[in-house]
């Protein structure tokens, strides 16, 4: 009968047990909290003044209708916020007439902006590119809430506009949504949750020390136009601090997006439910997410320190028709609205120093300097936060330490002879010869690495093979993907270290394996710690945690060397074995003996000298004969064998089957290990395994939930699924010491699991009704001929081709498709589309569309005699959103009644291919002066302009007024989604030259 002396021993079953409970239980932990959203309030909320009720139907009215900038039901939202917060502020009694009103409210119908942006710096080996320049009208609606500590009066209308004190807090979102979206999250729930924000900060008792001004801008998404007109109202130089609240997604949790530096994080710290980590920043900033928020206005152009709260999953429902409040939830509403009112609640608070003082721009916000930062959540829970500085420091004292510290240990254990690490023997002198005892300590010391590279070669492997045959799997069945390649790495990793351990077993596999990993981790904190320095991207603070795992793992290994005995006692106790053999084993297997032969008996060359030889093992092994000891590594014949070998017996029992004392070891195992510890195992898993599970776990899929489904958007499915790779080997790399214990129970199961999801993944169709394939329309319309042109951009192949034949008009018709110029690594397809009727009363009853083009817009150019300048007038019938083209670049402007900023450049270096006009009120006519280069040859000396007037239309809200987009959305089928492609979904144009 067998006894279970130790339940945590370092033997098979125990191992399989506690490294996959504790695998599945924080895998199954952050999956859940991250798909989980904590629960909003049932009643009351924490927060004096708020009414998740009440936000929630603000939420619903807000995105009843599609409401971008250039629409009717635009206007129609407006308006209805300056009724809610009149409404909200007269509740709370925070209107009055005196000039230490609590609130004021402006509604900004005067600020302009002229801007640019687009058009790559030239350099010596290529001139500049040209961009394109934007004149924008502002419809803003402010808000001032009035701090305790703010001064008194209305100090906007003083004549320099600019307030003595400083230092109050901004809160932006922006009302207007895509012209094919409803906004329920980009960013309906920004503005609700402003909306209550200035309910509870103007209840009584709530008043803030620090001011606080709430913005609602209008005009986001179409280049950031309102927060830019923003910078031109008084209220711009009032905040020193700003919290950005907008949707990169469609729902989930609010993500801490990006921020400017450690102290105004602290502020986010006190969130309830944080969920943020500073890779996300380092993403947006590399460009792989192709959307901006209006943080990079408020940050770059005003200078000011803040964070940005963004939704960011699921992008298969950002800017479609599904961003609406079936689609979202009022535990989303809440999460985003909690994170706000607590950090602007923090901010208007401080009445420190911290955000005032000189600033590293003198020209801006004069706020200080803050600090780059370091941040992550710890299941959503808690926040982690640290300067750059300190990660910086804390990486180099461990690149130096770590080292140090395992150098000496191992020089202590040579020092005491029990560094058994790189010694294949031990030599023994006696007075009749000089024998080497074999220790076998070089066994398996290159295993590691072998089978790490096997196993990551096995999903990079994967990643190629997928985005091979089937490369948009990952964008409805990213867990599948998941599954796939965790199955197959942890199977193929497991089979090997089987394989090697059932040749050539070995007590040092775990030791060996910690030591290279130590090696990797090393080199890997050594390349984080450059990019803190030099680029300040703090985005690898994971791997400091990760190595220090490791170090600490690693340092363990080497301390349980201590526990074995010195190799010259243990040569001396083989020598003498031989000649004593034990009576317990002769009765029980005859009289072999115990212990390892001598050289003499084996046939070797005796080891001259004192020291340890390190000369493999391999050429010191014999081969086995009837007098071999089994001491001397008598393998098992199967691999069953191995799973049943002395699981559970009490060192010095005796099994009687193999003839020989077990003392410990394990299998066949080098005979000195009976001595090392049994239980040290669980420790260094547990330091190993658990930190590094949580912070990349929760890293790898915060960071692919937002990613994922950006392929839709023209970005690599290949570079999508190498992350899932290098994630999930970095997830499961700390159980290569200790999978080679593993039974063959999971790892078989793994591999069936690896199989189906493997077939899955390349047969299975990418895309469903709750993952919607984006694509992204636009029609044309030219106005002198009345031809059309419909085109939907996006993901090429048989996708868009099958899109396409189901939509009526566009059959028998010969598509023609190209790279789209506008999306990078999409497909352009377009035919003659369904005539738009965006202008009405136009044309007779019964006379064809086209025949009334031409009337839906108008345009004159004249050119200044003998100058390279001309004077545009233009104006379109229900719109007010136009724009001019130039097949070659103008080099300045001017609009009238356009005001003028110096922290915007009017025109970029290399000049402006398309001046965009956006105009508050409808059909405004348009007076556009623009000049251009001469050329600087003779053929181009004195050469004119040409190009095309635009006039755009995006407002979908009547069926019938774009036929086309009608026709897609009912006959598409249900896994397509439809996005806007430019700022209008119908743009009719005329050509000029002069």
């Amino acid at each position: 009968m067998k006894v279970f002396s130790n339940p945590i021993a370092f033997r098979p079953v125990p191992v399989t047990i506690v490294t996959s409970v504790v695998y599945f239980a924080l895998i199954v932990s952050i999956i859940l909290i991250h798909v989980v959203l904590p629960d909003a309030p049932k009643y009351v909320t924490t927060f004096p003044g708020v009414n998740l009720t009440e936000a929630w139907h603000d939420l619903q009215t807000l995105s009843t209708d599609f409401h971008p900038y250039n629409s009717r039901k635009n206007d129609e939202i407006r308006n209805w916020l300056l009724q809610r917060l009149e409404s909200i502020l007269e509740q709370n009694q925070a209107l009055s007439s005196s000039n230490v009103s609590p609130a004021v409210v402006f509604s900004d119908l005067v600020s302009n902006v002229t801007t640019s942006t687009g058009g790559r710096t030239g350099n010596g080996d290529s001139p500049p590119e040209p961009g394109y320049s934007v004149y924008f009208e502002g419809t803003n609606v402010i808000v001032y809430i009035r701090g305790s500590e703010d001064e008194d009066g209305d100090w906007w209308n003083n004549v320099n506009k600019k307030p003595q004190k400083q230092g109050g807090v901004l809160i932006n979102a922006h009302y207007d949504s895509v012209s094919t979206g409803f906004g329920a999250t980009d960013d309906g729930v920004g503005v609700v949750t402003i909306l209550q924000l200035v309910k509870h900060f103007t209840t009584d008792g709530q008043q803030p020390k620090r001011g606080i001004v709430a913005l609602l801008n209008n005009g986001e998404e179409d280049f950031l136009n309102g927060a830019r007109a923003f910078t031109q109202h008084p209220m711009s130089r009032f905040a020193h601090t700003f919290v950005n609240l907008d949707g990169a997604g469609a729902g989930g949790r609010a993500t801490l997006l990006r921020a400017t530096d450690t102290e105004v994080v602290r502020f986010y710290q006190r969130t309830p439910h944080p969920f943020a980590t500073i890779l996300t920043g380092d993403v947006f900033r590399s460009g792989f997410i192709r959307s901006e928020t209006d943080y990079v206005v408020f940050q770059g152009i005003l200078g000011l320190r803040g964070v940005d709260i963004d939704f960011m999953e699921p992008r298969a429902r950002y800017h479609t028709d599904q961003d609406d409040t079936r689609h979202t939830s009022i535990d989303s509403m809440w999460h985003m609205l909690s994170a706000a009112l607590t950090t602007v609640q923090g901010l208007s608070s401080d009445t420190s120093s911290t955000f005032d003082g000189k600033s590293a721009d003198g020209s801006k916000a004069q706020n200080g300097q803050g600090s780059d930062a370091v941040y992550f959540d710890l299941f959503g829970v808690v926040l982690a936060v640290c300067r750059l500085r300190t990660l910086f420091a804390l990486s180099v004292t461990l690149l130096v330490v770590a080292p140090l510290v395992l150098i000496i240990t191992a020089t202590i254990l040579h020092k005491v002879d029990k560094f058994y690490l790189f010694s294949s023997s031990k030599h023994h002198h006696h007075p009749d010869s000089d024998d080497a005892v074999p220790l076998q300590g070089w066994r398996g010391i290159f295993r590691h690495p072998i089978i790490f590279v096997l196993g990551t070669a096995s999903v990079v492997g994967l990643a190629f093979l997928l985005a091979k045959i089937n490369p948009y799997i990952v964008y409805s069945s990213p867990y599948a993907v998941w599954s796939m390649m965790i199955s197959a790495w942890i199977f193929v990793t497991w089979f090997f270290s089987r394989a090697a351990d059932f040749w050539r077993p070995s007590a040092l596999h775990r030791a060996y394996s910690l030591l290279w990993m130590f090696i990797g981790g090393w080199v890997l904190l050594v390349v984080v710690t450059i990019f803190e320095q030099h680029r300040k991207i703090g985005g690898g603070y994971f791997i400091l945690f990760y190595f220090a795992a490791i170090f600490l793992a690693t340092t363990i290994a080497l301390l349980e060397l201590f526990g074995l005995p010195r190799k010259s006692s243990y040569a001396v106790e083989i020598e003498g074995s031989e000649e004593r053999p034990s009576a317990s084993v002769q009765s029980a297997s005859g009289s072999r003996p115990l212990t390892a032969t001598t050289e003499a008996q084996s046939g070797e060359n005796p080891i001259q000298g004192e020291n340890d030889t390190n000369e493999d093992d391999d050429a010191e092994e014999e081969n086995p004969t009837e007098s071999t000891s089994l001491l001397r590594n008598d393998r098992p014949a199967t691999f069953a064998h191995y799973t049943t070998t002395h699981p559970d017996q009490n060192e010095g029992e005796v099994d009687v089957h193999e003839g020989k004392p077990h003392r410990g070891v394990f299998g066949d195992e080098q005979p000195w290990s009976w001595a090392l510890p049994k239980w040290t195992w669980v420790f260094q898993f547990l330091l190993l395994a658990p930190i590094v599970i949580i912070l990349v776990g929760q890293i790898g899929l915060l960071v692919l939930t937002g990613t994922y489904q950006t392929l839709a958007d023209g970005n690599s499915a290949f570079t999508v699924y190498i992350c899932v790779a290098v994630l999930t080997v970095l997830i499961f790399a700390p159980l290569g010491p200790f999978i080679h214990r593993y039974t063959y129970h999971i790892p078989i199961f793994l591999f069936l699991v690896f199989i189906g999801t493997l077939v899955y993944n390349l047969v299975a169709f990418p895309f469903s009704a709750n993952n919607r394939l984006k694509l992204y329309f636009q029609q044309t319309v030219d106005l002198d001929t009345g031809l059309n042109e419909v085109s939907l951009t996006g993901i090429g192949g048989t996708y868009l081709d099958e899109i396409i034949r189901s939509i009526p008009s566009a059959a028998g018709q010969k598509t023609r498709c190209s790279n789209s110029l506008v999306r990078q690594g999409l497909i352009e397809c377009a035919w003659s589309g369904l005539p738009p009727k965006v202008v009405k009363n136009t044309i007779p009853s019964g006379v064809p569309p086209s025949l009334g083009y031409s009337n839906w817009l108008s345009s004159n150019v004249i050119r200044s005699p003998n100058r390279t300048e001309a004077q545009f007038r233009l104006w379109g019938h229900d719109t007010r959103a136009c724009k001019i083209q130039f097949k070659r670049p103008v080099s300045d402007f001017n609009i009238k009644g356009a005001g003028e900023d110096r922290r915007f450049q009017k025109v970029p270096e290399g000049g402006s291919k398309e001046i965009r006009l956006w105009s508050r009120t409808w059909e405004k006519p348009w007076s556009v002066k623009v000049r251009w280069q001469a050329g600087g040859d003779e053929k181009n000396r004195g050469r004119g302009l040409d190009g095309r007037v635009v006039c755009l239309w995006s407002d979908e809200n009547e069926r019938g007024v774009i036929p086309a987009l009608d026709e897609i959305r009912h006959f598409a089928p249900d896994w397509v989604a439809i996005q806007k492609l430019g700022d209008g979904l119908v743009e009719g144009s005329k050509a000029f030259a002069v």
